[in-house]
């Protein structure tokens, strides 16, 4: 029998308020899965959403591990996996892009390949169409983002300052991302672009310094929030949430999950913005995690 492998990727949440498609945070929330060849197809799921996820032909991993075996001109053996799953599935907090990840990562690691990390995240990149959660699962930590002239991806990793703890808070429904991304306009007002161009500026600069001063106007944004608002109930008031210890608040991603960012010890403040989504109808629940400093592992 073959010797089983293991990658470990983690969730992201990507946005971070103003930084549409551009920046993101690594967190400490795990797609794990154990793979190695075998004569067929065999996958078991377990963990959060196992049953979210397909478990045959279909799953995510496999179909994308397939499909770059044939764009590398090679054919993928059969596999069998046995995936434990701890992101949230649908809800903002990057459950593709690490699987994404994880299939380009173990595709590279069977066929021996010889992809560099640069070329998984381009490939990553460009599978998700955006750049920001794929190198937060291949650098960890938090990354700002972009696609130069030619389509590649630059990333650059910054490490999240001592003293700022994060948490996600997880409504009990699914978004698609298609559907959130519909609700966006085709264009916006110059003013509106200067104000996202100025806080996404000052969220860079803050979270390189350790500003915490910075917050929450750094979150502020006019690119997206508004707009999604509109479909997630109490999203708008927890967006404008004060409280001693809250840095700020930011839709994860497509939503509806919601990043919080607060100074290590005020963990209450968590619940303030689980009680904002109670008040409105909806169940939530707190999901505490740690800034995940390292991209994704295989061994």
């Amino acid at each position: 029998m073959e010797e089983w492998r293991r990658i470990r990727v983690a969730a992201s949440s990507a946005n971070l308020g103003p930084g549409f498609d551009a920046i993101a945070i690594a967190l400490s929330l795990f797609l794990e899965c154990r793979f190695r060849p075998s004569q067929d197809l065999r996958i078991q799921v377990t963990g959060r959403d196992a049953g979210l996820i397909d478990g045959g032909p279909s799953n995510l991993i496999w179909r994308t591990a397939m499909e770059t075996a044939r764009s590398a001109g090679s054919s993928m053996p059969c596999l069998e996996m046995e995936i434990q799953n701890q992101i949230p599935v649908g809800k903002g907090l990057g459950s593709s892009a690490a699987a994404l990840i994880a299939a380009l990562a173990i595709t590279n690691h069977v066929l021996g390949l010889g992809w560099s990390r640069d070329r998984i995240l381009d490939e990553g990149a460009r599978r998700e169409g955006h750049p920001d959660n794929a190198a937060a699962c291949v650098l960890g930590s938090v990354v700002a983002t972009a696609l130069d002239s030619g389509g590649r991806t630059r990333a650059v990793r910054m490490e999240m300052p001592a003293g700022i703890a994060v948490a996600a808070v997880v409504p009990d429904y699914q978004l698609p991302t298609a559907e959130m991304r519909a609700v966006l306009p085709d264009s916006y007002a110059r003013a509106d672009a200067i104000f996202n161009l100025q806080r996404v500026a000052l969220l860079v600069a803050a979270l390189s310094r350790g500003n915490r001063e910075a917050f929450p106007a750094a979150l502020e944004d006019r690119i997206h929030q508004p707009y999604r608002s509109h479909v997630i109930p109490g999203l708008e008031q927890i967006l404008a949430l004060r409280a001693p210890g809250l840095l700020g608040c930011s839709l994860s991603g497509a939503g509806p999950s919601v990043l919080v960012l607060f100074e290590a010890g005020a963990d209450g403040v968590v619940e303030k913005v689980r009680q904002i989504f109670h008040r409105h109808g909806l169940s939530a629940q707190v999901l505490a995690a740690q800034v995940e400093p390292e991209g994704y592992r295989i061994c």
